[in-house]
């Protein structure tokens, strides 16, 4: 069997709390196959950045590199986090055109391919993950590195046109040529890539979906929707209503029915769109008034990049003026959080609300949607509002689906979740939970690997 060797921008060491489906998925491949895994420290040192820390749980190596500030700030606050994933989620109008940043997002991926080359092996596979390693392959290739490699994007791929609004985009995006295997999270997803590569790498599209380039290359490519650990959250959940922070929102309650969104504070999720369209049924329905309440949890993240203070501002100023219009003496309408809380905690907020609204304006998957689902009370489900435009909404297409930019169809949507007949609402939850069950993170993880084993490059 061969040898998985996993790199991602961060490793989950062993002890470290695997609240995250990916970390679940990909710890159980690397014990199946045995293997290493690869990525940042989570280390910001004042010396040079590169140096390596391992350490090993069974059959799996963990090798870890450290990084400078300078080189952080460039690679992960700078082109990541301020040029790609705003023009992955087609925000052309938050793109930072640095040029600074980009040379420091190479010099890190080079970094990587330095230390990762010495471990690697012929018949190894090697999958990497996400947007911070794009240039990864063809440095290593550069490197002598023969083995099979795939890659795989956890955020939506754009349009050609939007990609090709990035200063020399041929220059980064080419280099996911090198890889065997391309992957994504929907055929939307796989189909851009492939019209990227045929308008700008002069491709040609093969009846398989695959990419032949100049020069006889081939890159296999496949949509390949990431799932989540079903059975675990749905057992986490049921244990979860016993949890005091759980009974304690029961109780705060009063009998209310109960609305929840949970995502990171990020501009990609459609927060103040969602905030605004709550604010909506509110005053589309004021028959319904007093008989819901909204929690979003939105824990800070990024909070040092300027776009992201601006959007806690944004937010917090939404639902003051939500609050201030509607409140009662016994009631909030919008609870508004900025806290963590665990992964078990949160399963059992899922199990307590009658619907969870899962609205972002671009989204490559959406696993917060799937979790709601898989915690629910079988006997007594709720109901999952979901964009149209999150990855998810292609396999769960019994959620009520909306335009999150529509604020009146949001508003109407909450209104019918809160209303829903239980019959319709089992007849619902049992249509999105067949595909949740099936294609789970292991046999997301399984297809991968099985796909990227077969490429012949």
């Amino acid at each position: 069997m061969n040898r998985l060797v996993v790199v991602s921008n961060r490793v989950a060491l062993p002890g470290e709390s695997r609240a995250g489906g990916l970390a679940v998925g990909l710890e159980a491949a690397l014990r199946a196959h045995g293997g290493v895994w690869f990525g940042w420290s989570g280390k910001v040192v004042r010396d040079a950045s590169g140096r390596l820390h391992e350490q090993t749980d069974g059959d799996v190596r963990y090798v870890t590199m450290d990084l400078n500030r300078p080189d952080h700030d460039a690679y992960y606050n700078g082109f990541a986090n301020r040029t790609l994933w705003p023009l992955l989620h087609s925000r052309l109008d938050l793109v930072d055109y640095a040029r600074e940043t980009r040379a420091g997002y190479r010099r890190v991926n080079l970094l990587f391919a330095e230390k990762l080359a010495p471990l690697l092996r012929d018949d190894d596979l090697l999958w990497i993950h996400d947007y911070h390693l794009i240039p990864l392959a063809a440095m290593l290739r550069e490197r002598g590195v023969g083995c099979r490699i795939g890659f795989f994007l956890h955020v939506p791929m754009p349009s050609a046109d939007l990609v090709s609004a990035l200063p020399e985009h041929g220059r980064l995006f080419s280099t996911l040529y090198a890889y065997d295997l391309v992957g994504f999270q929907t055929m939307r997803d796989a189909d851009r890539f492939r019209t990227y590569a045929r308008i700008f790498g002069g491709g040609s599209i093969e009846p398989d979906g695959s990419v032949t380039l100049p020069g006889g290359k081939r890159v296999d490519v496949g949509n390949f929707p990431i799932g989540i650990d079903a059975g675990r959250i749905a057992a986490q959940s049921a244990a979860a209503v016993g949890k005091p922070a759980v009974r304690a929102l029961r109780e705060s309650m009063s009998g209310r029915q109960l609305a929840i969104g949970v995502d990171r504070l990020d501009y990609s999720k459609g927060l103040p769109e969602r905030f605004r369209a709550f604010g909506r049924y509110l005053e589309r329905h004021p028959d319904e008034r007093g008989r819901l309440t909204f929690l979003q949890i939105a824990p800070v993240s990024r909070g040092d990049v300027a776009e992201y203070r601006h959007l806690r501002d944004q937010l917090e100023g939404i639902a003051g003026h939500i609050n201030g219009t509607h409140a009662e003496p016994d009631w909030t309408p919008l609870r508004y959080v900025n806290r963590n809380f665990g992964h078990a905690t949160l399963t059992g907020f899922y199990r307590l609300a009658s619907l969870a609204l899962v609205t972002p304006l671009r989204d490559g998957m959406n696993l917060v949607a799937k979790e709601y689902v898989a915690a629910q009370n079988p006997e007594n489900p709720g109901v999952l509002v979901l964009s149209m435009l999150a990855g998810a909404a292609a396999e769960l297409d019994a959620a009520l689906l909306v335009n999150p930019y529509d604020l009146d169809g949001v508003a109407d949507a909450i209104s019918r979740a809160a209303s829903m007949p239980l019959p319709e609402r089992r007849e619902r939850w049992e249509s999105m939970m067949r595909p949740i069950t099936e294609f789970d993170i292991h046999a997301w993880c399984a297809r991968f690997l099985e796909r990227l084993a077969r490429t012949t490059g």
